[in-house]
């Protein structure tokens, strides 16, 4: 899977279902043991909310941003634009497409969106804690650990169903300009 083609859109409602397909094989199950972000030993149950998404889809101050090649549905993300700065999040890359550079173009992408159409100082994004990886990545990328931590949502199954008790989040952030 190259980059060079790489075309980016905003999602629609009729996109829903090819997004959550995306999502899901990204981070749970077997098929997302195929790439490295898979969460599939921190959580079982579902990782995206259908209806959720659709409300993400619909908000006048949020963009559900695709990457497609040949019409295929190969990367996705969420922004929301928050008091001056960007939320980024439910990155997902096809497993099989993970580590060819896919994700660093939707990452680029996103941050040009919050930078120039938005005019956002800084994108935040929060990560479970313990991935190490995960958060070297966005490390490499220019993304530092703020030290805040956010509590993970235990006992609300629509953001899946917790293999053990330690999970949290924590904020990282980059400057934009």
């Amino acid at each position: 899977m190259g980059t060079d083609t790489l075309n980016f859109r905003k999602a629609t409602r009729a996109d829903a279902e090819a997004i959550i397909a995306l999502v899901e094989s990204a981070y749970r199950g077997e098929s997302s043991r195929k790439g490295w972000t898979t969460e599939a030993d921190l959580l079982d149950g579902q990782r995206i909310d259908r209806q959720l998404l659709l409300e993400l889809i619909e908000r006048a101050d949020a963009r559900v941003l695709m990457a497609e090649q040949d019409g295929r549905l190969l990367a996705c993300c969420e922004l929301q634009r928050q008091d001056g700065s960007a939320y980024f999040g439910m990155f997902a890359v096809r497993p099989e497409g993970q580590g060819s550079g896919i994700g660093n173009r939707v990452l680029a992408e996103s941050e040009r969106i919050a930078a120039e159409e938005w005019q956002c100082r800084e994108m935040r994004m929060t990560v479970i804690d313990v991935r190490t990886e995960l958060i070297a990545w966005y490390e490499r990328r220019g993304y530092r650990r703020t030290g805040i931590h956010k509590p993970f949502p235990y006992g609300d199954e629509r953001f899946g169903i917790p293999r053990r008790d330690d999970l949290r989040f924590e904020v990282l952030s980059k400057p934009l300009r």
